[in-house]
């Protein structure tokens, strides 16, 4: 992908919109829109890597209800030209092809390569991805099987989508009640994912989301994995512009 003189790469991931509630979420909607708009003037391209809903699930002819800033936004920016690429989280997974007919924003549902400046990303969500988790990677299995989504489109989307707002806010990270700590190098799974990756082939940056905290370690040599952090605690962002990869916090 080439990347024009004085145009950069922006990333951000983790925006959680809807949980708690809708009331409480909507403030952190505002600032992120408020983000886009700073942000267009310059973006080359823009990634979206996963969790930007607490919950998404796209019936044949329903998506759910709200969020219509944060989705007029975006249509805006992608229909001035500016690319917008979406990677599915494990809140958002359910997503099938709104963002692509609707808003002309390609979904992605693993990771992807990129090269920019001559450097080459491994870009993606982050769930599932390393050792470890496997009470969470069988029950992915289950979430993301095709007979599984077809017996929950036979709920209302009134009922489905109650019962998936319930199930997800017990999740003590989006609640506000957990403590987030770093684990350390030996035994944070991106990290260790991102080592094993380097054994059979060289990325630059291994870009991420999911584990809610804003990280930049080496993993080898000329190579650096990056988590993006969340849009709940931190509202911090990724930008690359052409030369180096960096961690902001928006204050906006």
């Amino acid at each position: 992908m080439p990347l024009s003189d004085g145009k950069k790469i922006y990333f951000a991931s983790d925006q959680h919109f809807g949980a708690p509630t809708r009331a409480l979420s909507f403030p952190r909607e505002q600032q992120f829109v408020r983000w886009l708009d700073e942000i267009k003037s310059d973006a080359g391209a823009i990634f979206l890597l996963g969790d930007l809903f607490d919950f998404w699930f796209e019936y044949s002819t329903v998506v759910p209800k709200g969020f219509i800033r944060v989705l007029g936004k975006l249509a805006e920016i992608r229909d001035s030209g500016i690319p917008i690429y979406f990677f599915v989280g494990n809140h958002d997974l359910w997503m099938h092809d709104y963002f692509e007919k609707e808003l002309n924003i390609p979904v992605y549902h693993d990771n992807q390569e990129y090269t920019f400046g001559g450097k080459t990303f491994l870009i993606g969500h982050g769930d599932g991805k390393g050792p470890g988790d496997k009470g969470y990677k069988r029950m992915k299995k289950v979430f993301t099987n095709r007979f599984s989504k077809w017996l929950y489109r036979w709920l209302h989307p009134d009922l489905g989508m109650k019962l998936a707002q319930y199930l997800s806010v017990k999740n003590k990270l989006i609640s506000g009640d957990a403590d987030v700590k770093f684990l350390g190098e030996d035994k944070e799974w991106l990290v260790l994912y991102a080592k094993r990756k380097l054994q059979t082939r060289h990325y630059d940056y291994f870009v991420f989301g999911h584990r809610h905290l804003p990280m930049t370690i080496p993993v080898g040599e000329n190579a650096t994995y990056i988590n993006l952090g969340d849009w709940i605690g931190y509202f911090t962002y990724g930008v690359f512009d052409g030369e180096r990869f960096e961690l902001k916090e928006y204050k906006g």
